[in-house]
């Protein structure tokens, strides 16, 4: 059986589903749940596109946070990181 995850809120509890399909609550969780693969890409999309809205559209800090719904120390933590990533992508890029 080929399991695929959906990413959205369960339409009943866990439990009910559960009963329904005939498998244990854990079972639900998990089919209802995103691959470590898949949260590490998104969050790196998502600093990536951080960095792009502060840095290259040039919008300040504050409004940077308002855009993502997020605290000021929360988009900077990830715009630095996403430059320290793309630093390092460029490094390894580019022959020594």
């Amino acid at each position: 059986m080929t399991i695929q995850t959906i990413r959205k809120k369960r339409p009943l509890p866990a439990k009910e589903l559960a009963e329904a399909y005939g498998v244990s609550v854990r079972t639900i969780k998990y089919w209802n749940s995103q691959t470590r693969e898949d949260w590490i890409d998104e969050q790196a999309t998502l600093r990536e596109s951080i960095r792009a809205y502060h840095d290259d559209d040039g919008h300040s800090w504050s409004q940077t946070a308002e855009h993502f719904n997020m605290t000021q120390g929360a988009v900077r933590q990830r715009a630095y990181r996403a430059r320290k990533e793309r630093e390092a992508e460029a490094k390894a890029a580019r022959p020594e």
